[in-house]
């Protein structure tokens, strides 16, 4: 199998991490460190972190430059979100190299790298490898690849694959927390697509990637650790308590489900069914806030919207 080892001659002329950081100095800092304890590369393969630090309050940049110096550190505005801030660090970066997204809440397992490596290789094909992360208690799956599932009378969904222990595993899209990217399959596909700022920016990439023929192939096992955000949590759309309008305000801001990304991505890859998987979040978003305030027993129903990034 491909991924059962990284040809003689295989090794790339570098890789380069790309990060967006805003207020969490100390899982930065974590992540940044278990980028730089990683072992098991082939010999000569360089590794720079490109971090774009998008208005940090807490320290973060400076904490950067002291523990990390080598670390290329741009700061930006608090407006700036995943999606873009990787493009920013994208920028930054050798064009030829490979790229590694990389969630600034990960903490990659020493042999991570070398593990994707290994799933994308022959190094000089198009390729993505996937990164699977468990939770902090090791009890589960936290991000992944997904599969689209296409069905007669309901909307493609995705539906989340678990790391197989041995071999990988061929996916159709995919969670954007630690995604190799290798140089020929940035030549075809560029970097992500500015359209989308924070969120599905990782899931179109995916899509597209497939859709240019190109392996999307996720790593054996985990490789690293990353618990996942309650969809509950406070300042969120979906926070107990809200009203209908409140709830609506926060789901199309750039941080959850801002109308115009979302209809791009719906457009762009669910076909007749854009329009009605492009109204649903908006829909289900005032139901349940409406729901939740006069005290009506919810409805549970299976949903078959694309899972979130």
């Amino acid at each position: 199998m491909l991924a059962d080892r990284i040809p003689p001659g295989g090794a790339p002329c570098g890789i380069a991490v790309l990060m967006t950081c805003h207020n969490r100095r100390d899982r930065t800092l974590a992540a940044i460190s278990s980028v730089h304890a990683q072992t098991g590369l082939p010999a000569g393969t360089r590794c720079t972190v490109h971090l774009v630090d998008a208005g940090s309050a807490d320290g973060t940049a400076d904490a950067v430059r002291a523990a990390f110096p080598d670390t290329d550190l741009a700061t930006v505005g608090a407006d700036v979100h995943w999606g873009t801030g990787t493009r920013i660090a994208a920028a930054r970066a050798d064009p030829a190299a490979h790229v590694l997204w990389l969630n600034d809440d990960v903490i990659l397992d020493r042999g991570a790298l070398a593990a994707l490596l290994r799933t994308a290789a022959p190094l000089d094909r198009p390729a993505v490898a996937i990164g699977a992360m468990r939770s902090g208690d090791g009890s589960r799956t936290t991000y992944s690849g997904y599969r689209l599932v296409r069905a007669r009378l309901r909307p493609p969904a995705l539906e989340r694959i678990d790391p197989d222990a041995r071999h990988s595993k061929p996916c159709d899209t995919c969670n954007g927390n630690a995604v190799l990217v290798t140089a020929p399959a940035r030549r075809i596909l560029g970097d992500l697509d500015p359209a989308f700022p924070h969120r599905m920016g990782d899931h179109d990439y995916g899509l597209r990637a497939r859709r240019a023929g190109i392996p999307l192939l996720l790593a054996p096992g985990h490789v690293g650790t990353c618990d996942d955000n309650s969809a509950a949590a406070r300042g969120t759309s979906a926070e107990p308590g809200i009203d209908a309008r409140t709830a609506l305000r926060r789901l199309v801001s750039v941080r959850e489900q801002p109308p115009a990304p979302w209809w791009r991505y719906c457009r762009r890859h669910l076909g007749p069914w854009a329009p009605l998987v492009f109204c649903s979040p908006y829909v289900k978003t005032v139901v349940r806030s409406t729901v939740r305030r006069t005290g009506a027993p919810p409805r549970h129903r299976h949903t078959s919207l694309p899972a979130d990034p």
